[in-house]
């Protein structure tokens, strides 16, 4: 059915989508009034020269059958939004694989891998393969977070601004810098500061508890106030009831007035502490305007992972993400690492991160707007307001998906999916492994 239908859109600039099933939180109109337990609803959308004119319930007006493509309940979403990355680790298992599947092995085998190879072609060649990825699987967004110690930013920026050129038509990019936060107090952070300002990019680090964080969080504010740069932060990515970060970075944020905006990634110790100690964070989180991202995938890949006490893992790995919407705190799901020492899979696919998400943390029953977790709310918090949406006036980039219920997305393969930009079915074939054969497996490729 699907490729019959790709060749018709592809051939047409104006046409109706027409008994398509719509997510309700996501089209922003008070003239739907049937909506299924899923919260989906039956509706036509009009396309004309790659923009969306109108959305209407189903057979509500007479639309001309030569302009009409009956899509029988498919599920049709936005383009996607990955709001957290690492594009600048990704592919790197098969050179540099992390055999213990611990965070610590994790870390050391990346750096080591850094320092080794990541020259600029090698850089440039993972991360466009990245790239063709997540857009033909229907990603229009993608915020990364790039390694940043001595001399790696001056090599990753520069490629990073040269993908962001050439794919500007295709996928916006976001660029993050990637330190533990007490770098930032040195003569190198400030420089890096710089680096990051020059590019548009979002000032970003790694928190780790330590007797000193307040003043380093004070410090980071501080050049993050001077230079109007949004804040990105790895906050709590361990099972330690202790770490704490969250809460400090949101109560630092409140002393020091920050009116940027601050997304924290994993956030997974919250998990496993005490009411008492969650309630205070959210209450602070909430106060300092603080937008949370989950990784589901890689957290549960990686979180738990015991070598002593016991071998199987006890606990999800994600944080407390039903607490968090219910506090009124913007949530949003994405992709984290790929075929990295971090987490050994993944395809920057964010249907299997929703997929993902729905199991591990039980976003079903009811799946209510769930959904926007994965399209509006990252699109919003990257500061694309007409993306993750479908709404009138808005380029027409949709994904419309075999499956007509979550029931039937979810589990089985949407791989024959259509992918729409500016209304017309883009080439969804994904590149092949092989075309990385010479950065994994040539020593030559070194620094």
């Amino acid at each position: 059915m699907f490729q019959p239908i790709k060749n018709h859109i592809s051939k047409l600039d104006y046409y109706w989508l027409t008994h398509s099933n719509l997510p309700i939180s996501l089209i922003n109109s008070a003239n739907f009034t049937r909506v299924t337990r899923e919260g989906l609803v039956l509706a036509d959308i009009e396309i004309k020269k790659g923009k969306i004119i109108q959305i209407v319930p189903s057979d509500s007006v007479n639309i001309n059958p030569d302009f009409a493509i009956n899509l029988q309940q498919r599920i049709v979403l936005p383009c996607f939004i990955d709001l957290h990355t690492h594009l600048d680790k990704g592919h790197i298992w098969e050179r540099s694989p992390n055999l213990e599947g611990t965070f610590k092995m994790a870390l050391d085998t990346a750096i080591a891998d850094g320092e080794k190879y990541w020259q600029a072609q090698d850089v440039f060649s993972r991360m466009e393969f990245s790239l063709k990825c997540a857009y033909a699987h229907g990603t229009k967004a993608i915020r990364t977070h790039l390694d940043s110690y001595g001399e790696q930013p001056d090599i990753s920026l520069r490629v990073f601004q040269d993908l962001q050129q050439q794919w500007q038509d295709k996928i916006t990019l976001q660029a993050v810098s990637l330190v533990t936060i007490d770098y930032y107090q040195t003569e190198e952070g400030g420089n890096l500061a710089g680096k990051i300002e020059k590019v548009g990019g979002i000032l970003g680090g790694v928190v780790y508890i330590n007797p000193d964080l307040d003043s380093q969080l004070d410090h980071l504010f501080k050049i993050a106030k001077a230079r109007n740069l949004d804040l990105d932060l790895h906050t709590d990515e361990n099972g330690d009831v202790e770490s704490i970060g969250l809460q400090k970075i949101a109560a630092a944020a409140i002393r020091n007035n920050f009116t940027g905006k601050i997304l924290c990634g994993h956030c997974c110790s919250l998990a496993v502490q005490s009411a008492e100690v969650v309630n205070k964070t959210l209450e602070l989180v909430k106060e300092a305007g603080i937008a949370v991202v989950s990784l589901p995938m890689c957290n549960l890949y990686l979180q738990d992972r015991q070598t002593e006490s016991y071998l199987t893992p006890i606990w999800r790995g994600v944080t407390r993400v039903h607490e968090l919407k219910q506090k009124g705190i913007p949530v949003a799901f994405a992709s984290d690492n790929t075929r990295d020492p971090f987490y050994g899979f993944g395809d920057l696919d964010m249907l299997e991160v929703l997929e993902q998400a729905v199991r591990i943390a039980h976003l079903d029953t009811p799946y209510s707007n769930w959904i926007d977790s994965f399209t509006k709310i990252p699109g919003e918090i990257m500061g694309l307001n007409d993306s993750g949406i479908i709404a009138q006036d808005i380029p027409a980039d949709l994904i419309i998906f075999p499956g007509r219920y979550f029931s039937e997305l979810l589990s089985r393969s949407q791989h024959n999916r259509i992918v729409l930009r500016n209304g017309k079915p883009i080439d969804t074939t994904l590149p092949d492994y092989s075309e990385l054969d010479d950065l994994v497996f040539k020593p030559t490729h070194q620094k």
